[in-house]
């Protein structure tokens, strides 16, 4: 005896909506449970828990050294044999202390690391941010751009800290204090846009394919090589083609980190006015690309 073949059961009843329900749905402000908001509303949701955000990031960072003996002094130590190490690589064996378009290459090395560290961690905890949070995306409501938002916001106090040791090896290595010192600020501003943006792009990429998250330390380190963090970019791009040499200034890691040394170092030459609109440029277009990018998902975060 043989029995006709069954349809598998779905996985889930699917009832259809009664009519007039998407009616009285929009009537009194009724949407799906985790339905993607519009942008606006979105935006507005996200600075309404400023605070979560804000107390997410001192809970990252309070648990950041808790298992370490020196606890929150490496903070400072760490950019400190940062420091140590890449002088001894870059300054002393491979004599890239005459390659600076300046004579004072501690800070100019000093000055290099930290800019561009920020980037590259912000980047790298940002990338990770929605994809190693999972049970809080899944316990709790909040907009999910909050955790890259976050990862960003511990790394620009990871910097501030790192700047005092910045600040003790410009001054010590016989730079002066000016009112130059201060364009420091608004460059800093620019770059924290910038990695927002980029933070969030690899936030969502991240998400959706996990792999991918092992990749970004290597590519960050290569995009180190290219941005002058050891080196004068006007020095070695004399013999390049023309188009590769402006797309080595023009390159985002490395014009943040010409902004900072040329407010802060007098020896440096002088940084050029465009500078300042590439900078800008980049700041706007990953903020509001990345923004973007990061919402169009946002009903997916946390789902199987």
């Amino acid at each position: 005896m043989t029995h006709a073949p069954t349809a598998p059961a779905p996985d889930r009843a699917v009832f259809p909506a009664p009519p007039g329900a998407q009616e009285l749905a929009a009537r009194y402000g009724l949407v799906r449970p985790g339905a993607r908001p519009p942008l606006g509303a979105y935006t507005r949701m996200l600075w309404q828990r400023r605070h979560f955000t804000l107390a997410y990031t001192q809970a990252r960072l309070t648990t950041m050294y808790t298992g370490a003996r020196l606890g929150q002094l490496w903070k400072v130590l760490t950019p400190v044999l940062n420091i140590a190490v890449y002088y001894l690589i870059f300054g002393v064996l491979l004599k890239q202390r005459h390659n600076t378009g300046g004579g004072n290459y501690i800070s100019f090395l000093c000055i290099g690391i930290f800019v561009f560290t920020y980037t590259r961690e912000s980047v790298t905890t940002g990338g990770k941010s929605v994809a190693d949070r999972l049970d809080l995306i899944r316990a709790v409501q909040f907009p999910r751009a909050c955790l890259p938002l976050a990862a960003v916001l511990v790394q620009l106090e990871q910097l501030l800290m790192s700047l005092l040791v910045v600040a003790v090896v410009v001054l010590g290595s016989g730079e002066p204090l000016t009112a130059s010192w201060l364009l420091a600020l608004p460059a800093l501003a620019l770059q924290t846009l910038f990695n927002t943006g980029l933070a969030m792009v690899l936030a969502r990429v991240v998400a959706t394919v996990r792999d991918l998250g092992e990749v970004v330390p290597f590519v960050m380190r290569t995009w180190m090589y290219t941005c002058g963090v050891m080196y004068s970019i006007d020095r070695v791009s004399g013999h390049l083609p023309h188009a590769a040499a402006v797309a080595l200034r023009a390159n985002p890691g490395a014009v943040y980190i010409e902004l900072v040394r040329g407010a802060l170092l007098e020896s440096y030459p002088a940084v050029p006015v465009w500078t300042w609109a590439v900078a800008a440029g980049w700041a706007v277009l990953s903020l509001t690309a990345g923004y973007v990018w990061f919402w169009k998902a946002e009903d997916r975060y946390g789902r199987g």
